[in-house]
């Protein structure tokens, strides 16, 4: 046998017995996975009495967090000794291990062998542990069988398992590994003659069994006792009918107790369901009562109210203490049957407000005046969105921000609809890709949304309510529960978004986002162009939020995976935490066939890096396009001593819920599509308002803010021969542009943030608190550009 090919342990031995009991081995091993991490796996491996049990790592064996679990003895083993590898196949899965060092592999291949060993002597010893077996037919008992009959059995037996021997010689040639070994998948008989069968681990035993002759003395015993077997068996058959008697006792006193407890049962269904409908009844009184003090109170608004115009004028509370001096904004509204919500409707969104922890976005209140209306009647709902940032908010209240007043007329639907995708040939695209990072591929502008990366960073706080809620919480671990809500809210708007890919930014590329009605105010830049590293900054008057994340895009021939690598930030300064936590993995199935779909999966562990009171995970089940649990998510908050305070579970796409079902509580939901979403992009409603340009924020952007980039607006407008030719040119531009700092040793730095070193040697993206005063004294208008981008 050559050095380099595979070599098939052998197994139990005819006549072998007395295997020791072997010491129980441990140690780290390559695993190999197929997808979507596929390649070499560093695993956990506990060889115990035959068994191979493997994890991430040693705690979480000791935890019985398992990924799986092996019978050596039920599996065939074959090596490869150059190479270090060890197979083992238990017909349902094949699994391929590896070690790196020699002396490793070794000891590995010698404790296999001896647990392997151990284990099928003890499935020989103990046939009911075997996995295949078969039991003498009644005739075996009652009289002997001759010799020939014997062997002839025996040959069937091999007769009937010489498929599965085949079908495991042509799985080993498939490998081209040259494993000719030929299994003959039988054990010694037992001495009551019956033929128990046993997996094709063990080759050793083979054609000499059909051979086998039984001594002629055991023979003539048996004929001599056949008598005594007789009466052993009329014995049993009187031992029989007894037990049956009983049995048949005792199934007609269970049957009568089962009725009387099935009829005390329904005697209390009966009693609790009058006291439920007593419980409903007095509940919907109550719903009733309030349904009628707010229609009142919502007639009473809408008789204020003045709709006929167009133009209308909308209040804002210019001071905190919410004086009389107020200042109105002419506005365009569009007023569309369709951004409207009816009476009814707006008053059952009312109730949905209080029935959970936290209502739904509220860019939702923004499509119509009608919502506004019920944001003014709830008295919780108003508080929270009201709220505004501390030190900016104070700029916007005094006018330091001029031309960017609150505008609650915010476009409701795009300039044009998506193009028509169905006439590119994506595999020529990306047929010399597969494997490769996407992110230095150009694609054609047709499969681009008007939107790129930086704005995609600020649509994770669309749901930022969340996080003014978390911040007026007094207790640690229902503050924790909101702040997983809000980690998992970002995921919510990519649920449709599986047909386009957002645009890439420029090196220095930056985005700027002001929200009144949220009370926050964002920027983000491109800080980093090989590798894509984007980073943004959020200031709230209640929370502080940034993070950078550096975005990795592999194909793989029918899907594409999108790896994040960064960690989110997020602070409340009213308690003083800190929290962090990482993004999972994103992958967009079907890419060049059938229908798209958009999955995320991974674990998401949430830290107060302030306090170790509490912890949370959260884990985004994987699933397939038909499965029941697709974009199911699972988590728990617990306590510094591993305690489960809080369960969390739902979809990421429809909502969150804590506690148990049926009695738990809904923590968050997401908005409402707008109108022909699906023409659309896919676009929420605060995904529409991202990149709309009002004429007074011209004057106070900077160049290089995403909303002036001119191949995204031409896309956004549907003319798509512009969107293609700014497009090639904006990215030769950049090409030229890098080329020219290479030669003259010149490094681009972003204006707005800085990188610093963490504690744990991590290098992370800051701001450096310079953008908002910039924006103020002098103002980008009055500045000369560091690079024209476009």
């Amino acid at each position: 046998m050559e050095a380099d090919s595979w070599e098939i342990i052998e197994g139990l031995k005819i006549g072998q017995s007395n295997v020791q009991r072997p010491d129980k081995h441990e140690g780290f091993m390559l695993k190999k996975r197929k997808w979507p991490l596929k390649g070499w796996h560093k695993r956990f491996f506990v060889l115990d009495n035959g068994i191979l049990k493997y994890s991430k790592s040693p705690i979480d064996i000791q935890k019985g967090k398992l990924h799986g679990s092996i019978d050596v003895g039920l599996s065939v083993m074959s090596i490869k000794k150059r190479a270090r590898r060890i197979d083992l196949d238990t017909e349902e899965h094949i699994y391929h291990l590896k070690v790196k060092s020699q002396d490793i592999f070794d000891a590995w291949v010698s404790k296999l062998r001896h647990h392997r060993l151990y284990r099928q002597n003890e499935i020989v010893r103990s046939p009911r542990e075997a996995t295949m077996r078969t039991f003498p037919p009644p005739a075996a008992i009652e009289s002997p069988q001759p010799a020939s009959s014997v062997g002839h059995e025996a040959k069937t037996n091999c007769v009937e398992l010489s498929k599965k021997e085949k079908r495991l010689n042509r799985r080993w040639r498939t490998k081209s590994v040259g494993k000719d070994a030929k299994f003959q998948l039988q054990v010694p008989l037992s001495a009551s003659m019956s033929p128990v069968r046993l997996h094709s681990s063990n080759p050793n035993l083979c054609a000499e069994l059909v051979d086998f002759q039984p001594p002629v003395s055991r023979l003539t015993d048996s004929v001599e006792c056949a008598s005594d077997y007789i009466k052993l068996q009329e014995e049993f058959c009187s031992i029989a009918q007894k037990v049956h008697s009983l049995l048949k006792s005792a199934f007609n006193t269970v049957a009568i107790e089962k009725e009387k407890i099935k009829q005390i049962l329904c005697d209390q269904e009966q009693t609790d369901q009058s006291a439920q409908i007593n419980s409903l009844r007095k509940s919907l009184s109550q719903a009733l009562s309030q349904n009628a003090e707010l229609r009142t109170r919502l007639s009473r608004i809408h008789s204020e109210s003045v709709l006929t115009e167009q133009v209308v004028s909308v209040n804002i509370i210019s001071t905190p203490d919410e004086a009389v001096e107020q200042m109105g904004i002419p506005l365009t509204q569009q007023a569309s049957n369709e951004s409207r919500l009816s009476m009814s409707e707006s008053v059952s969104e009312f109730f949905d407000a209080q029935e959970v922890l936290l209502s739904a976005s509220s860019s939702e209140n923004e499509g119509s005046d009608d919502e506004s209306y019920v944001s003014d009647v709830s008295d919780n709902i108003s508080e929270d969105n009201a709220s505004v940032t501390d030190n900016v908010s104070r700029q916007m209240a005094n006018g330091d921000f001029a031309g960017c007043a609150f505008r609650n007329g915010r476009r409701t639907c795009l300039p044009a609809p998506c193009p028509d995708t169905s006439n590119i040939n994506l595999w020529n695209i990306l047929r010399n890709n597969i494997g490769k990072d996407l992110s230095k591929v150009s694609m054609p502008v047709e499969l681009n949304e008007p939107l790129n990366t930086l704005q995609r960073m600020c649509e994770e706080l669309e749901y930022s309510e969340l996080l003014d809620k978390a911040a007026e919480t007094e207790d640690p671990f229902e503050r924790m529960v909101l702040v997983a809500a809000f980690a998992i809210s970002g995921y919510s708007s990519t649920y449709y978004r599986a047909g386009s890919k957002p645009f890439n930014p420029l090196l220095g590329e930056t985005y700027e986002c002001i929200r009144e009605d949220k009370g926050f105010c964002f920027f983000s830049e491109q800080v980093s162009h090989h590798p894509p590293i984007s980073a943004c900054h959020c200031e709230s008057k209640n929370f502080t939020f940034w993070q950078d994340v550096r975005w990795k895009n592999k194909f793989w021939g029918k899907s594409m995976e999108i790896l994040p690598i960064g960690t989110v930030n997020l602070m409340i300064p009213r308690f003083g935490d800190h929290y962090e936590w990482n993004k999972v993995t994103t992958c967009v199935h079907n890419i060049l066939s059938g229908r798209r779909w958009i999955e995320h999966y991974g674990e998401i562990t949430i830290r107060n890096t302030k306090s170790s009171a509490c912890l949370c995970k959260l884990t985004f089940v994987k699933g397939n396009y038909w499965s029941s649990n697709v974009n199911e998510v699972q988590g728990f908050v617990m306590d510094q001593e591993g305690k489960v305070i809080h369960r969390l579970f739902g979809k990421w796409h429809e909502g969150l819920y804590c506690g148990v079902p049926p009695s738990a509580k809904c923590i968050w939901r997401p908005g409402s599509m707008p109108t022909d979403y699906e023409l659309y992009y896919g676009f929420t409603r605060f995904a529409i308002e991202l990149n709309e340009l009002c004429p007074e924020l011209k004057d106070v952007l900077p160049r290089t803010d995403a909303r002036f980039r001119p191949d995204q607006r031409h896309l956004e407008e549907g003319n798509l021969e512009m969107a293609s030719s700014d497009k090639q040119r904006i990215e030769d531009l950049q090409r030229t542009r890098r080329k020219w700092n290479e030669e003259n040793n010149i490094k681009q730095e972003p204006r707005f943030f800085k990188k610093m070193v963490d504690a744990n040697h991590r290098e992370r993206w800051v701001s450096n608190n310079t953008y908002w005063e910039l924006r103020k004294n002098p103002g980008f208008i009055n500045m000369e550009p560091t690079v024209s981008l476009w």
